[in-house]
């Protein structure tokens, strides 16, 4: 299994929207290294959603549902969207402030690539934050 983090804003697409819904695509990814990571995400993969702009912070886990697939929001074909299920909201968000303060955290993608809306989270990365939101690795 390998674990991402997905993030989103949540005044487009909320960790509440995801839980509603059951399940969603998720498309609109126009960043070749964050599709490359999509077309990596196999079926059974967990991923942090993270809550992106105001108030940064993990706040649950959703699961990758559907492997990669054209997306056809996309003009060009070039790109790709995975399904995901909500899986377990976080107890304690992870704000962004709390991420970079922990030293082994220093190496996740999210702090080193801020701006990218899809990357890989490390298994010793997923436990750590997994603790620190309240979850069961």
């Amino acid at each position: 299994m390998n674990y991402w983090l997905l993030k989103s804003e949540p005044s487009s697409y909320s960790w509440d929207q995801l839980v509603k819904d059951g399940r969603t695509h998720w498309d609109g990814v126009r960043n070749h290294q964050a599709a490359n990571n999509l077309k990596a995400m196999k079926r059974g993969d967990r991923a942090f959603f993270y809550h992106s702009g105001e108030g940064p912070a993990i706040v649950g886990v959703a699961e990758i549902v559907k492997e990669a697939f054209p997306d056809p929001s996309d003009e060009g074909s070039r790109f790709v969207m995975v399904d995901v299920r909500p899986l377990q909201a976080a107890k304690t968000p992870v704000t962004l402030a709390a991420i970079k303060a922990e030293p082994k955290l220093a190496q996740l993608a999210l702090v080193r690539q801020g701006r990218l809306s899809v990357v890989p989270v490390s298994a010793e990365e997923w436990r750590i934050l997994s603790k620190m939101a309240g979850l069961k690795a």
